[in-house]
């Protein structure tokens, strides 16, 4: 096995940091590899909005839910849907922009977001951090707009803490995913092996959360 699908493999979501600094080079070289992700049609329809600022990352918590986790990130990073640079380009050859208003430019420009957010994670992994990618962030979305001060035809659809983890949080085990023979099927879906994945997997775990005395 090779050392990226062994970091791809033992992935996990780290909420615990210990408080240290992300250093500014690797800062700056996990945004960097983020922007080399593959964008549809190459539009580049996604920007990011970083901050160390704790007041900001402390709101953002607030946000989100009261998310700790989010709070005691060195970084955060939220992921845009940017329709403002496409209308921009639009314009300058005098073209009509409409994506924004259907739901493929939903769907396009989220599916463009979830690819970067993976990149900048796995590249933030490869250095040594911790992430979580956060949802949490759309319970109140005017609210992050005008804390990010985005324009119209802008949304915050994800984001994604950064951090050095606890030596707690990079020991701890994997969560349990559904039985393989249910999420990788051959040729047809086949419905059956999906339900005995789900009943399977909620035995799985609730043993999990048993062992480890936690609900997520």
């Amino acid at each position: 096995m090779n050392q990226t699908i062994e970091q791809l493999r033992n992935r996990k979501s780290i909420r615990e940091f210990t408080g240290a600094p992300v250093k500014e080079e690797d800062l700056q070289l996990i945004l960097q590899t983020a922007q080399r992700a593959p964008s549809s049609i190459n539009g580049q329809q996604v920007s990011l909005v970083y901050t160390r600022d704790k007041n900001i990352i402390k709101k953002i918590a607030e946000l989100s839910g009261g998310q700790v986790q989010i709070e005691t990130a060195d970084v955060f990073v939220t992921f845009i849907i940017d329709f403002n640079r496409t209308t921009i380009a639009a314009q300058m050859v005098e073209k009509e922009h409409l994506i924004e208003q259907s739901a493929e430019g939903i769907v396009l420009g989220s599916i463009d977001a979830g690819i970067m957010l993976s990149s900048l994670q796995s590249a933030a992994e490869s250095l040594g951090y911790g992430t979580t990618a956060i949802g949490g962030l759309r319970n109140q979305p005017d609210a992050m707009i005008e804390l990010l001060n985005l324009p119209p035809k802008t949304f915050p659809v994800v984001g994604s803490t950064i951090g050095v983890p606890t030596e707690k949080a990079k020991n701890a085990p994997l969560k349990p995913r559904v039985p393989f023979e249910s999420f990788a099927m051959a040729d047809t879906y086949n419905n059956e092996a999906v339900k005995k994945g789900v009943t399977q997997y909620e035995k799985d775990l609730k043993n999990f959360r048993e062992d480890r005395k936690t609900h997520v």
